[in-house]
């Protein structure tokens, strides 16, 4: 599968990403429809496995979800929602991140907490 341009990305609405070894952070623009706790948690997690996997995957091993827990605590129904997320445990099988989803005026939309195997 071709992975589409940056262009075509955000026309798509499909996040842009950026991934450091123990942080990442994301961009997502909803187009016309309201953000709901579906979307916070997948980009939740997209960005905790990819995270991972920029680390793991040189060992040879591979990144997959094993737990997500998603707070909504605001919807976005207008501008870009924002995720930052940062390890806070890169143990041997398991790494756990936080990931915080705000709005355009830094207001937090959801938090989530996810672990990946």
């Amino acid at each position: 599968m071709k992975t589409p341009s940056p262009r075509r990305a955000r026309k798509a609405g499909l996040p842009q990403t950026g991934i450091l070894d123990s942080s990442a952070y994301a961009s997502l623009h909803p187009g016309y429809w309201i953000v709901f706790t579906g979307v916070y948690a997948a980009l939740a997690e997209t960005l905790a496995s990819m995270g991972t996997a920029r680390v793991v995957m040189s060992e040879g091993k591979g990144a997959m979800g094993m737990s997500n827990l998603t707070t909504f605590l605001r919807p976005v129904s207008e501008g870009t929602v924002h995720a930052s997320a940062r390890a806070i445990h890169r143990g041997r099988t398991t790494w756990v991140w936080e990931v915080e989803l705000r709005d355009d005026a830094d207001r937090l939309c959801a938090t989530s907490r996810v672990t990946i195997a």
